[in-house]
């Protein structure tokens, strides 16, 4: 069931989130740096991909579809900056291709935030002390 957007945020639906994981995605897998990382991990891209799906229709349709517990598989891996960087900026460009501009927004909003959140939290688990850095980025073009 898609939500009925504030007047201030942009209509998006359902379809619209599947499009941007499926196509997010697999270009998250063709890339050198953090497509192995992914590969590495995910044994069932489907199962992965549903899930993905209903985390983003959590997170911008507020639907509850996802109960996970979305940072604990990214504690064991060994991310650094460049890796969220670089899953951003492909995040970024993904949704300003597939989605409306004003969506595409909303979305990168949400993703910088949890960049941030991600990688400080990963930084922690590793030692070192990372401060938000994604949050404060110009919005794109």
């Amino acid at each position: 069931m898609d939500a009925i957007p504030s007047p201030d945020e942009p209509a998006v639906t359902e379809a619209m989130i599947a499009t941007l994981v499926h196509t997010f995605y697999a270009r998250v897998r063709a890339d050198d740096l953090i497509g192995p990382l992914f590969d590495a991990r995910v044994g069932d891209w489907d199962d992965h991909l549903a899930k993905l799906c209903a985390f983003w229709s959590s997170i911008v349709l507020r639907t509850g579809r996802y109960d996970g517990r979305p940072l604990r598989p990214h504690l064991s891996m060994p991310l650094q900056g460049r890796h969220f960087d670089r899953w951003l900026d492909l995040f970024e460009r993904t949704a300003l291709d597939v989605l409306g501009r004003q969506a595409a927004l909303l979305f990168i909003d949400r993703a910088r935030r949890i960049a941030d959140s991600f990688d400080m939290a990963v930084g922690t688990q590793q030692g070192e002390v990372r401060t938000p850095r994604h949050q404060a980025r110009p919005q794109p073009a």
